[in-house]
C-alpha cells in the first residue's frame, strides 16, 4: 500500500499540501483531479523519488516497480517497436546479452538467456508491443519507422506505450489522453480497465476517468480527499459532503455566536467569571469548520447567427489531398444550419484534411464545392494556438480582428472568457496551454461564425472549461463539425456521426458505443497482421502460434465463469440495496442519536449503487463477448 503520514509539500514558497494523511491500496485504480498547480504532478515526483517532502512521510513498498511515461523522447534510430521494447528493461538487457552470446557462439550462455526470456514471456513481447502501438493508432509503416522520423505527438504516444509495456506494481499516468485521438482513447480505456496493478492517473477527461477508476483523489485546499467510485460518483459524493460541511459550519457559527455573547455579557461579573472563562477555553479548543468555498463557474457563449440561412456548404464528388496524393475521394456532403456532426476515423484517415477543405485552407480537386454567400467558418485547431503572437496581449489579438475595436470593447468581451484586469494586457508568452486555447476561442467567437470547425479543441482544457465549451455549443444555433477525443464532449454536442475511412467519408449509423465495436473488429485485423509478421521472424513462431490457438479456445470459459460470479454479486448487492432503502425509509434513523449510523447508511447505499452500476456494465460486456463466440 501507499501511505501519506502528516505529509506537507511546498513549491517554492507556495504550500501545496498540509499534513495529509491518506492510505491507498494495491487494487485501486485512481483518478486524480484538482485545479492546476495544486500538487498533483508533484505527488508523482514524490513517488518517483524526484522530490522530497518538507514534512511527514510517504511510505510504499521499497521493492515496488514504478512505471511512468517520459516527457521527452530522444531522436533515436531505433524503430518505434524497438523503442517501446527498450522500455522493458529486463527484456532489453537480455536481448542485448543474447546478441553478444550469439556473436561469441557461447551455447551455454545462449541457452541460459533463452530460459530467462521464456520466464518473462519474452518471445511474445514484440507482438505485445505491436498490439500496443496498433491500439495507439500506429500504422505498420510507422511501427517500422525510426523514432527520429516521427513528429512530437507520435513520440509522446511511444512514451506511453513504453510505460504500458513495463512490468510494474504502480503505473503513473499524467494526462495520458492529451496527444491521443478518440480511437486511441477508447483503446486506452479498455487497456486500463484490465490493467493488473495499482494505477494513478491525472486527467481532465471525466468520461475517461469514469471508464476505469475505482477511486478519485481530489486535491483541494492543501488537502487530498479520497472518494470511492468513478468521477461521476465523486461529483455526487463531493456535493453531499459540501452540503453536510456547510450545515456543520452554520451550526458551529451559531454556537460560536452564543458563546461569544455569554463571554461578553458575563466576563466582568465575579459570579459568572469561572463560567465565562470556561467558554473562552471552549472557543480556543474548538475545531473550526470552514465554510464551503463555491468557485464561480466559468462560462461563455457564441453569438447568434443569421437564421435565414439553410444550407451552408454543398460538396459533390470532390477529392482532397496533398501534392500528388488524394486523402479522401468522391466526397458528397451537405452541411445545414444547426447540424451537429462528429467526425470519426482513425488517425491519418483525413478528418483534419476534410475540415481544411471545408474552411478553405485546401482546395477541392475536381467535383463541386459550393459555399453559401453568408458562409462564415470558425476554425479551431492546434496550429492556431501555436500561431498566437507571444509578444502581444489578449486585447491586441482581439483588436487585430478589426479596425474600429476599442480597448474597452476588447476588455469587456475578453471578460466573458475569464480574462480580467491586468491579464488582458499580459503577454501571451506567459500563458498556459489552456489560456492560449481560450484566447483562440475568444477570437473565433468575435467573428460570429455560422459554422464551427473544431479539431481537438480540449487538449489543454480542464474539466470546468470542457463543461463550459459543451454548454456553449449546446446553446449555439449554428452548425458544428467536431473532432475530439473527449467522449463526454462528443456525446453532449453531437447529433450525428460521419466516418472517414479508407479514403471515403460517409454517415456512420450508430453512436460511440457502436463505433467502439467497429474499431475493435477492425483493430483486431491490424493487430493480427502485426503478430504474424513479428512471429514469422522468431524461432518460436510455431510454438507461439499453438499457444495462441489454445488461448483462443480457452477464452470463452473464463468469460462464462466470470459472468456467473457477476450474476451472484449483482443478486447479493440488490438484496443489500433493498435492505438499505428500507432502513433509510425509517424515520428513527434521522434522530440525532442515530446521526453516525445515518451517515454510514447513506455512504454504504451510494457505494452499493455505484458497485451495482459497474457490475451491470460488466455483465452486459461479458454477455456480448460470449455471444460473439457463437456468431
Amino acid at each position: 500500500m501507499i501511505r501519506f503520514k502528516k505529509l506537507s509539500l511546498f513549491q517554492g514558497s507556495k504550500q501545496l499540501l498540509d499534513k495529509v494523511d491518506l492510505t491507498l491500496y494495491p487494487d485501486h485504480k485512481i483518478g486524480i483531479v484538482g485545479k492546476n498547480g495544486c500538487g498533483k504532478s508533484s505527488v508523482f515526483q514524490l513517488l518517483k523519488n524526484e522530490l522530497a517532502a518538507e514534512q511527514g512521510d510517504l511510505e510504499f513498498p521499497p521493492k515496488w516497480r514504478i512505471s511512468s511515461a517520459k516527457q521527452e523522447t530522444p531522436a533515436s534510430d531505433l524503430s518505434a517497436v524497438d523503442y517501446v521494447l527498450s522500455g522493458h528493461q529486463e527484456y532489453f538487457q537480455l536481448t542485448q546479452a543474447l546478441i553478444d552470446a550469439e556473436k561469441q557462439e557461447d551455447g551455454h550462455r545462449i541457452a541460459e538467456i533463452h530460459a530467462k526470456l521464456e520466464a518473462i514471456n519474452g518471445w511474445s513481447l514484440p507482438s505485445e508491443a505491436a498490439k500496443l502501438l496498433t491500439g495507439l493508432s500506429f500504422t505498420e509503416a510507422q511501427m517500422a519507422s525510426p523514432v527520429k522520423a516521427l513528429s512530437g505527438g507520435w513520440r509522446m504516444r511511444l512514451n506511453l506505450a513504453q510505460a504500458l509495456i513495463q512490468p510494474a506494481e504502480l503505473l503513473l499516468l499524467d494526462e495520458p489522453t492529451n496527444h491521443l485521438d478518440l480511437e486511441a482513447v477508447l483503446w486506452l480505456q479498455d487497456f486500463l480497465r484490465k490493467y493488473q496493478g495499482m494505477l494513478m492517473t491525472i486527467s481532465h477527461d471525466r468520461d475517461f476517468l469514469d471508464s476505469f477508476s475505482t477511486h478519485i483523489l481530489h486535491f483541494d485546499n492543501q488537502n487530498i480527499n479520497c472518494y470511492s467510485g468513478n468521477y461521476s460518483s465523486f461529483e455526487k459524493q463531493k456535493h453531499e459532503r459540501e452540503v453536510l460541511q456547510q450545515a456543520q459550519f452554520e451550526k458551529q457559527q451559531k454556537e460560536i455566536e452564543h458563546l461569544e455573547k455569554f463571554i461578553t455579557r458575563f466576563k466582568a461579573k465575579a459570579s459568572k467569571a469561572t463560567q465565562a472563562q470556561s467558554r473562552v477555553k471552549a472557543l480556543e479548543k474548538m475545531d473550526r469548520v470552514s465554510a464551503v468555498q463555491i468557485r464561480t463557474k466559468f462560462g461563455f457563449e457564441f453569438s447568434p447567427i443569421n437564421k435565414n440561412i439553410t444550407e451552408l456548404i454543398n460538396i459533390q464528388d470532390a477529392n482532397v489531398g496533398y501534392e500528388d496524393k488524394n486523402i479522401i475521394n468522391q466526397i458528397r456532403m451537405r452541411i445545414l444550419a444547426g447540424q451537429r456532426i462528429g467526425l470519426l476515423g482513425r488517425n491519418g484517415e483525413g478528418k483534419s484534411t476534410l475540415i481544411k477543405l471545408i474552411c478553405g485552407e485546401l482546395e477541392a480537386r475536381g467535383g463541386e464545392l459550393n459555399r453559401n454567400k453568408h458562409f462564415a467558418a470558425g476554425y479551431f485547431a492546434q496550429h492556431q494556438v501555436e500561431q498566437l503572437n507571444l509578444d502581444q496581449s489578449p486585447v491586441w489579438h482581439i483588436q487585430s480582428l478589426g479596425t474600429d475595436i476599442s480597448e474597452q470593447d476588447a476588455r469587456n468581451f475578453l471578460g466573458g472568457f475569464a480574462f480580467h484586469g491586468d491579464k488582458t494586457q499580459d503577454k501571451v508568452a506567459g500563458f498556459s496551454g489552456g489560456e492560449k486555447a481560450r484566447l483562440v476561442l475568444a477570437m473565433i467567437t468575435w467573428r460570429k461564425p455560422n459554422l464551427l470547425l473544431l479539431d481537438e479543441p480540449t487538449n489543454h482544457f480542464d474539466i470546468e472549461m470542457r463543461e463550459a465549451l459543451a454548454l456553449a455549443l449546446q446553446d449555439y444555433d449554428g452548425a458544428v463539425l467536431l473532432v475530439a477525443h473527449d467522449k463526454n464532449l462528443m456525446e453532449s454536442v453531437v447529433d450525428e456521426f460521419w466516418l472517414v475511412n479508407d479514403g471515403k467519408v460517409n454517415p456512420f449509423n450508430g453512436d460511440l458505443q457502436d463505433y467502439q465495436k467497429w474499431l475493435n473488429e477492425n483493430r483486431w485485423g491490424a493487430a493480427a497482421k502485426a503478430d504474424v509478421k513479428e512471429k514469422n521472424n522468431s524461432a518460436q513462431a510455431k510454438k507461439e502460434q499453438k499457444r495462441l490457438q489454445a488461448e483462443l479456445r480457452q477464452q470463452k470459459a473464463p468469460l462464462t465463469n466470470r459472468l456467473k460470479k457477476v450474476d451472484l454479486l449483482i443478486t447479493k448487492l440488490q438484496n443489500e440495496s433493498q435492505a438499505l432503502e428500507e432502513l433509510l425509509a425509517d424515520n428513527e434513523l434521522y434522530n440525532d442519536a442515530n446521526k453516525e449510523k445515518m451517515t454510514q447508511t447513506v455512504d454504504r447505499s451510494n457505494q452499493v449503487k455505484m458497485e451495482l452500476e459497474q457490475l451491470e456494465e460488466e455483465w452486459l460486456d461479458l454477455s456480448e463477448k460470449i455471444e460473439g463466440f457463437s456468431e
